[in-house]
């Protein structure tokens, strides 16, 4: 017997992809709002009843003829861009889309439901926020547990905070896994790690050629379904921004340009490379763009390609996406980091077995 999944807020499918993965679930319907992400959601999951339409549209009556009478596990968690501490932080429509969450949930009450957003949630409306949203999963009859995980722990070469925040009817018998990388554990998987098959790219430049065998754990993962490589084209700039990164030291920013070089906007991680040694700071939708993020290559002096962000979110290689440039990237930066998603959809099956 395998749990019946719901994924609601799918996005691409990057917290899917544990429970897709782990025998014992079966994801029978997810959720998109989002046209092209939903297209590319359905080209990797194709088993899984796609509807793409807005979460207030999901009806009792359309739940049930998807999804059947009992569904075990609710998964997924409401855009992040109105509590990012990168953004504006402001309680718009957006920032109310839990309470969507918590509609579905009284609607299917699945044993366990497990919600992940951004670390920023923590802080929002003073950190009443949070509790606002733990108590309606209070009243819902659901025993909460709530914990800050990095996913660089998991192996993901990536510095990525994620609040999960897990409830269970009855007593919640869920254990967050337990951290496989970082001191005392095996080493952060780093940019190099990540990276060092692919070929060197010129800015503007595509080569979906691979330049080695696999040369680690990591690279044996993201090649284990596939051949052949896609995706690997380098943003073309202006030859003023690829000055500004050729004289750009590995880990650099703009503070270390010469004078006439630095630019005068920009936060302190924009126009500033990654370090080839150490795993990614938090990949984001703009992480093709310089001036908006660290998301400088440390050794070919360019943004990174779509394929290069998706390996730093420890997508397969195999994996798709679709529409332009910039919505592929969208769809890559919003991702749950799926090597994080495997080990979230271990914990929750021991916690059902329980």
């Amino acid at each position: 017997m395998s749990y019946k999944v719901i994924d609601l807020f799918s996005g691409v499918g990057g917290l899917s992809y544990g429970f897709t993965e782990n025998p014992n679930f079966k994801i029978v319907m997810a959720n998109e709002v989002e046209k092209d992400i939903s297209i590319a959601y359905a080209m990797n999951h194709p088993s899984v009843t796609m509807v793409n339409d807005d979460i207030k549209n999901l009806t009792p009556e359309l739940i049930k003829n998807i999804c059947g009478d009992d569904v075990d596990v609710i998964i997924g968690g409401p855009p992040c861009q109105s509590y990012s501490t990168l953004g504006k932080r402001q309680m718009d429509a957006r920032a109310h889309l839990f309470e969507e969450y918590c509609r579905i949930l009284d609607i299917v009450k699945p044993k366990i439901f497990l919600f992940e957003n951004v670390s920023g949630l923590l802080s929002m409306e003073g950190g009443n926020l949070i509790n606002v949203i733990k108590d309606k999963f209070k009243e819902l009859g659901y025993d909460v547990k709530m914990k800050v995980l990095n996913a660089v722990n998991y192996g993901v070469p990536q510095f990525r905070e994620r609040v999960i925040i897990v409830g269970m009817k009855g007593e919640n018998k869920f254990l967050y896994p337990e951290p496989e990388y970082g001191p005392g554990k095996k080493p952060f998987i780093t940019l190099e790690d990540a990276l060092s098959d692919l070929p060197h790219l010129e800015s503007g430049e595509e080569n979906n050629s691979y330049i080695s065998d696999p040369l680690n754990d990591f690279q044996m993962f993201v090649r284990s379904k596939t051949s052949e490589l896609t995706e690997n084209k380098s943003p073309k700039n202006g030859e003023k921004l690829l000055e500004i990164m050729r004289a750009l030291p590995d880990g650099g920013s703009k503070n270390d340009l010469p004078e006439h070089l630095r630019p005068k906007s920009g936060y302190g991680n924009t126009y500033a490379k990654m370090r080839w040694k150490k795993p990614a700071p938090t990949i984001t939708r703009n992480f093709a763009t310089p001036s908006s993020s660290r998301c400088i290559h440390p050794t070919d002096s360019r943004a990174l390609s779509t394929r290069e962000g998706a390996r730093l979110q420890s997508f397969p290689d195999s994996y798709k996406f679709y529409g332009s440039t910039s919505m592929k990237n969208l769809e890559i930066g919003n991702a749950v980091p799926p090597l994080l998603s495997i080990k979230l959809a271990d914990s929750v099956f021991n916690a059902l077995k329980k």
